[in-house]
């Protein structure tokens, strides 16, 4: 079996892989129905597929964790993916397309809910804000080069399915040289006893690091409605599908800029006040998006300010959880920033499609800024009250 190290280069592996399985499947498919014609309010709600999944996944993951430990966790999860993957080839229906969805949301849920609580409980308070940084990067890295391969569907439009479903296999493969490990039960912490029932513990995390789980929520709307419905809006203004191919990545791709220095540097000044900084200069690149909308080079500079201020607020709020809740409550806590995660990945394509019906004249990036602002809004407002103190 692999060494800790080799162990945690083999889970940022499938991270990676994980996020360009996403990172691919939301634009892929959106460009899919917009040229067969599916109102952009449909395709949005189609969007949602993958992240109805995690929600139907998630409260049913904690107990099989503790149970059977966190490798059958991403083993199950990883299996699901790559084969939903291999399926959307054989049927071109809507329905079914639908279904996968659902089935690749459950399997990437499974896969990041093992390896993100694998890593927040083996990393040291000391390494915990860097090494779930590398988990953003790489989870990034991945996101970004998914859209990609949009480019492929001038060649074949099953060949960006195909060649996703083998990478996601390749890399699955590798979880079989790590040992498999389990979480701490609840009995295991003498200081601190969490709930014995799973909802008493969601009840629980929710109560002490309900702060935490808002830029998770941000990131998921950010990533589904840039992913998902920004290539129909970019479409509609007269931008052409091998331009936004490059747009749309440059989000992702500019936050491996940053993760790993604001990862270190919320170690420094806190979580909380990094979470504000870069939510207010993201509202304000957004903006600048919104009044240039209508040049390419514009849309590349504002997307890459973005990305490199918003790109890392999911990892910044896992770190600011796990800082929060004690070791029995981690698994409650990854979960419900999974939840959170997909309510914000739900809500921002179907009301980023349904604001460009109803509002054509309007820039959609004005959604952006409204969802950004109030998420600041509501930490600036926790600030001002005593700090949140998990029992230790």
């Amino acid at each position: 079996m692999v060494s800790n190290r080799v162990r945690f280069k083999l889970l940022i592996g499938l991270v990676t892989i994980s996020g360009f399985s996403q990172g691919m499947l939301l634009p892929l498919l959106a460009l899919i129905l917009e040229q067969d014609g599916v109102p952009s309010s449909v395709n949005g709600l189609h969007a949602t597929g993958l992240y109805i999944g995690v929600l139907l996944a998630s409260p049913f993951m904690e107990k099989p964790m503790q149970k059977l430990g966190f490798k059958p966790m991403i083993l199950i999860g990883g299996l699901l993916v790559f084969i939903s993957l291999a399926f959307f080839p054989v049927w071109h229906a809507l329905w079914f397309w639908f279904i996968l969805r659902v089935t690749v949301g459950i399997g990437d849920h499974m896969l990041n809910f093992g390896t993100q609580t694998w890593i927040t409980y083996t990393s040291t308070p000391e390494k915990r804000g860097r090494n779930i940084a590398y988990y953003g990067l790489f989870f990034s890295l991945g996101f970004s080069i998914g859209p990609t391969m949009t480019r492929l569907l001038s060649v074949n439009e099953n060949l960006p399915f195909i060649i996703s479903a083998v990478l996601c296999f390749l890399v699955w493969t590798s979880l079989f040289f790590i040992r498999n490990e389990w979480p701490q039960q609840e009995g295991e912490d003498r200081v601190y006893a969490a709930p014995r029932s799973s909802l008493g513990r969601f009840i629980k995390t929710w109560k002490l690091a309900w702060v935490a789980l808002l830029p998770p929520f941000g990131y998921g709307f950010l990533e589904a409605t840039l992913n998902g419905i920004f290539p129909v809006y970019g479409l509609r203004i007269g931008h052409d599908v091998d331009v936004l191919s490059l747009i749309i990545p440059c989000f992702a791709a500019s936050s491996l800029i940053t993760q790993i220095p604001l990862g270190i540097l919320s170690d420094k000044i806190g979580r909380k006040k990094l979470l504000s900084l870069v939510l207010c200069f993201g509202s304000a690149s957004f903006l600048l998006a919104a009044l240039y909308e209508g040049s390419a080079a514009w849309l590349f500079i504002t997307f890459a300010l973005a990305g490199m201020c918003l790109g890392s607020i999911f990892s910044l709020g896992v770190s600011y959880m796990t800082d929060i809740l004690p070791k029995p409550l981690l698994p409650a806590g990854n979960i419900m920033c999974g939840i959170a995660f997909s309510i914000g990945s739900i809500s921002g394509p179907y009301l980023g499609g349904l604001f460009i019906d109803l509002f054509p004249a309007v820039s959609f990036f004005y959604v952006i800024v409204a969802m950004l602002i109030v998420i600041l809004g509501a930490l600036l407002l926790q600030q001002s009250k005593q700090p949140i103190r998990a029992a230790e």
